[in-house]
């Protein structure tokens, strides 16, 4: 099931039930992700713990890549 067919249903439940209807998918994703980059900026990341927990660098490292030297030529990069 899909998010407009999930809002479908849960529209029909509230009219059933005389509840308000849920906000459309996505109508807050903005808003989300607003509050989410104003926290990443107020709130860097600690210096002494360089990585997440799952391996992932932290926004001050810089991204490692797997491969060091140049592919050869006529090769995609």
């Amino acid at each position: 099931m899909d998010a407009i067919q999930q809002h479908m249903l849960d529209t029909y439940r509230a009219a059933q039930l005389a509840e308000p209807a849920p906000p459309p998918p996505g109508r807050h994703d903005r808003a989300v992700l607003r509050d989410l980059y104003h926290h990443w900026l107020t709130h860097p990341p600690h210096p002494a713990r360089p990585a997440l927990e799952d391996g992932t660098p932290s926004p001050t490292q810089p991204v490692r890549r797997w491969r060091t030297e140049p592919r050869g030529p006529g090769t995609r990069h």
